[in-house]
């Protein structure tokens, strides 16, 4: 059995009442209708504007409108405390002969008044502690994790929902570079889009202290963004703010938006750390939203999506050449288009990848994700120091990312380096326990050779995404490996239905064949795999594993010298990956190793 997913059972969440008009909304707060539209013009009430349907011209969500009056009523209770001004004594009049009880009088009047004043700010203070459940210095309520759940696009218009996931994105990855805050990763929050839970039950989901709730709205050339705070344990609404900017102004307001939440939660802001989070410069509406387009179909995670944000970025590009995040989101693109279910040959991919990286990271030193995307292609051109001097770079800038941690782990597994590579993809899981996969986890642990932990891993993963062919085929792996080579069969078959004519999974599904006693199966496969290189690309490392697999090492080696010349992941593994245990000892292999500057 796998271990229990993170997956918990949904409990429906109070639905917040939509108000549609301006009387509405006046009922609602049990005010007139002149004051509430002074709020909105004045102090920033969260009103919004109709754009594609009838109905009346405003209208405003109860939830917003309840944390906007919280975050009001404090700044009054801030603005109040000031000091009470003294009451001014009576000058000499020469009034000497006032009898004496009358200022007898006036003491025992202070004294009644002191004691008075003296209980009332008691039961005030009694009250307040009351209330209080969490102390705001005590350790249990200090905010050292947060999640950003994705930001509700309010528009109407599903089209706009790239907007309202780049914001979430980019203010993620803004707080992310606090080094005394945890920040769970976007792609653990997904998820969380439309929730079901509660807040305090995502919060536990997350492992976080506080969650940042918060909603988006597009009318015209202006954009308003609302965020609230909420701590997880008690669902505590402790800040709340409305920010209204014109588009060209939003990278400003993400950085405005992340000050504020860094200064709200009380969290130590180095100086860098704080040079970062106020870095902004305005930017052509039409840039940001060509960026976030691309950013918003390439996590779609298929070809055509991956295909479409390239034209996005570029069309960014083409509009503002100095805008990093482009580059950064081309880097992405055409690593994504390098893995082995897109199947580009690596010397189209790899050498943009360098170079859109670097020309991000020219323009912004401190984009953690460019330093982890050169790290990555670095290592597949095995420059081994030069990779671990990015990733380094890239844990400095940033040591509680995630992703940084478990590609640092790979870069550790080829070297050999086992039991660090475990350590470090661990410490990634406690950092982002539903980012950082079981998948991951089961790659290394396949490498090192301990085939019952990755099986379970793999199978953990796939109880949270059964259809992910990337697990599927770590599964299959593992389970050759651990001499089940009728187990992987189905898995694989499967993985190579949902990833149609992936070389790399047929490649491995050759080997299960074959260890299964298929052996025909096996060679029916390889004559496919055969056809569609005459016709196209196909990469050496699926050739290496099939014939591995049929025990033919002369061919094998031949394909191994072919990998060698296009600089094949799998050599990435020469030094660990249990399927060449059995030619180790042949002298080609060690020369290979060393060619390759694992030797």
């Amino acid at each position: 059995m796998g271990e229990p997913s993170y997956e918990i059972p949904p409990v429906e969440k109070p639905a917040e009442k939509r108000l549609d008009s301006w009387k509405e909304i006046a009922t609602y707060l049990n005010r007139d209708v002149t004051t509430v539209q002074r709020w909105e013009k004045r102090e920033g009430m969260p009103v919004h504007r109709h754009v594609h349907d009838k109905r009346g011209s405003v209208y405003a969500l109860s939830e917003e409108l309840d944390g906007w009056i919280l975050s009001r009523s404090r700044r009054a209770d801030e603005s109040d405390k000031e000091p009470e001004e003294e009451i001014p004594q009576a000058e000499a009049n020469g009034d000497d002969a006032m009898p004496v009880w009358r200022g007898r009088h006036w003491v025992a009047l202070a004294v009644v008044l002191c004691l008075f004043l003296s209980a009332a700010a008691w039961l005030v203070l009694r009250h307040r502690a009351t209330v209080k459940v969490e102390p705001k210095d005590t350790p249990e309520s200090r905010i050292r994790s947060l999640a950003v759940l994705p930001l509700r696009n309010l528009s109407g218009d599903t089209a706009q929902d790239y907007l309202a996931d780049g914001i979430t994105e980019a203010l993620t990855g803004r707080l992310s570079n606090i080094h005394d805050l945890h920040v769970t990763s976007h792609t653990s929050v997904i998820r969380f889009r439309d929730p079901q839970l509660s807040t305090p039950e995502i919060a536990k989901a997350l492992g976080v202290d506080a969650v940042v709730e918060g909603s988006v709205i597009k009318e015209g050339d202006r954009i308003r963004v609302t965020a609230q705070l909420i701590r997880g344990s008690t669902d505590e609404h402790f800040w709340s703010e409305t920010y209204d900017r014109e588009m060209r102004d939003v990278l400003p307001l993400e950085s405005e938006l992340a000050r504020s939440i860094a200064e709200k939660v009380e969290v130590t802001v180095s100086g860098e750390e704080h040079s970062r989070l106020i870095s902004a410069r305005p930017v052509a509406p039409e840039v940001y939203e060509s960026y976030l387009k691309g950013r918003f179909v390439l996590e779609q995670g298929n070809i055509t999506g991956v295909e479409q944000s390239i034209r996005d970025f570029e069309d960014a590009l083409k509009r503002d050449s100095s805008f990093a995040p482009a580059y950064l989101g081309l880097a992405k693109a055409y690593t994504r288009l390098g893995t082995v279910f897109a199947g580009a040959p690596p010397e189209t991919t790899r050498p943009k990848v360098k170079s859109f990286a670097r020309r991000a990271l020219a323009l912004d030193p401190a984009l953690v994700e460019a330093h982890v995307l050169l790290a990555n292609v670095l290592q597949e051109e095995w420059h081994w120091t030069e990779a671990e001097t990015e990733y380094k770079r890239a844990l400095e800038l940033n040591p509680n990312d995630a992703e940084a941690h478990a590609e640092f782990a790979l870069w550790l597994l080829c070297q050999g380096r086992t039991n660090e590579a475990a350590a470090w993809i661990e410490q990634a899981r406690a950092l982002d326990p539903v980012g950082v996969s079981g998948g991951s986890i089961s790659w290394i642990a396949f490498q090192s050779h301990r085939y019952e932990d990755a099986i379970r891993e793999s199978r953990s993963a796939l109880a949270v995404q059964p259809e992910n062919a990337n697990n599927l085929l770590g599964l299959g792996f593992a389970l050759i490996a651990n001499n089940q080579p009728g187990d992987a069969i189905p898995v694989l078959e499967k993985a190579h239905t949902l990833s149609p004519g992936s070389p790399a999974v047929m490649g491995v599904l050759i080997r299960a064949y074959a260890h299964a006693g298929r052996r025909s199966d096996a060679v029916r496969l390889l004559e496919e795999l055969k056809q569609r290189k005459k016709n196209g690309y196909v990469p050496a490392g699926a050739f290496v594993n099939a014939y591995l697999g049929l025990g033919d090492n002369e061919q094998a080696f031949y394909w191994l010298e072919q990998a060698y010349r296009e600089q094949s992941n799998i050599l990435q593994f020469l030094k660990t990956h249990p399927y060449f245990d059995p030619i180790r000892g042949d002298p080609r292999f060690a020369e290979l190793v060393r060619r390759v500057g694992l030797g």
